[in-house]
C-alpha cells in the first residue's frame, strides 16, 4: 500500500469512526482499497511475529548483545566512574572487558524468554488498534509492543537475568562474580575513598534487565523499518499485500 493509500485510508476510517453507522460502511472502504479487516491485521501480527522472531535469534546468539554497538550493555550508572580510572586499577581494563562481556552473555542467555510475552501481545492487536499501528510510522507496531508488553517482560525477566547474571558464562564466571571484582578493585584502589569515592550501590540485575529490553525493541524496531521500506523483507503474501506498494 502506498503512501496516498494510507493517507486516504486513514482519513476514511477517521471519518467514519464519527459518522459510519455499522462496521459494513468502513469495511466497504477497505475493500475499496483491497483490503479486508483480516488480512490488515494479520499482516500486522505477521510483520510483529518476523521481526520479534528475527530479534530474539539474533540477540540470543553468541556475541549478540556485545558485539553489536548499538544494543551492548555497559556498566551500570553507579559504576560508571571506573572508566575514567582504569589505569589506577591493578588489572583495571582486563577486569573492565570480563565484566562487559558476562553483562552481555548474561542478556543473550535471557533473550529468548521474551517469545511467549510477545506472541500473547501480538495475538491480542484489535482492529481499532490494527489501523492505528499501519498508518503510523515505521516502527508504530514497535511501539505499540513496547507499550503492551513492557510491564509483563520486566516482570519475566528480571528472576531470568538474576539466573543468568549468576552463571559462570565468561572464562567460568559469573557476570556478578565479575561485576563484583571489578568494584572491589575499584575500591581498593581509592585506598578507602580517599583517591575518589567508593561504589556501595549495585544495580546490575535491574541495570542488565532494562537494557536487555530496551536492545531487544530496538532491534523488533529495525526489522519493523525494513519490512515497511523495503520490499525484499516481505517475506509473505500477506506482507507484500498489506505492506506493497
Amino acid at each position: 500500500m502506498n503512501n496516498s493509500r494510507k493517507f486516504i485510508l486513514l482519513f476514511w476510517l477517521l471519518l467514519g469512526s464519527l459518522s459510519f453507522s455499522s462496521c459494513e460502511e468502513a469495511s466497504k472502504i477497505l475493500e475499496d482499497l483491497g483490503l479486508s479487516n483480516e488480512e490488515v491485521i494479520t499482516g500486522l501480527k505477521t510483520a510483529l511475529n518476523v521481526g520479534t522472531d528475527t530479534s530474539v535469534t539474533r540477540l540470543s546468539a553468541l556475541d549478540g548483545y556485545y558485539k553489536d554497538d548499538i544494543v551492548k550493555i555497559l556498566l551500570p550508572k553507579e559504576a560508571e566512574p571506573v572508566y575514567n580510572v582504569l589505569s589506577s586499577i591493578p588489572g583495571g581494563q582486563s577486569l573492565l572487558n570480563n565484566a562487559v562481556m558476562a553483562i552481555n552473555r548474561a542478556a543473550e542467555d535471557a533473550a529468548p524468554e521474551a517469545k511467549t510475552i510477545f506472541v500473547e501481545a501480538i495475538t491480542g492487536i484489535s482492529i481499532a488498534d490494527g489501523f492505528t499501528i499501519l498508518n503510523g510510522g515505521d516502527t508504530a507496531a514497535t511501539i505499540y509492543l513496547a507499550d503492551k508488553t513492557k510491564i509483563p517482560l520486566t516482570d519475566l525477566f528480571k528472576p531470568k537475568i538474576q539466573s543468568s547474571l549468576s552463571k559462570p558464562l565468561v572464562l567460568n564466571t559469573s557476570a556478578e562474580k565479575a561485576y563484583t571484582d571489578l568494584i572491589n578493585a575499584y575500591n581498593t584502589a581509592s585506598l578507602g575513598g580517599i583517591l575518589w569515592p567508593e561504589i556501595k550501590t549495585n544495580s546490575l540485575s535491574q541495570h542488565v534487565t532494562e537494557k536487555a529490553l530496551e536492545g531487544l525493541f530496538v532491534k523488533v524496531g529495525d526489522e519493523e523499518r525494513k519490512i515497511r521500506r523495503d520490499p525484499l523483507h516481505r517475506v509473505s503474501e500477506i506482507l507484500k499485500k498489506v505492506f506493497g506498494e
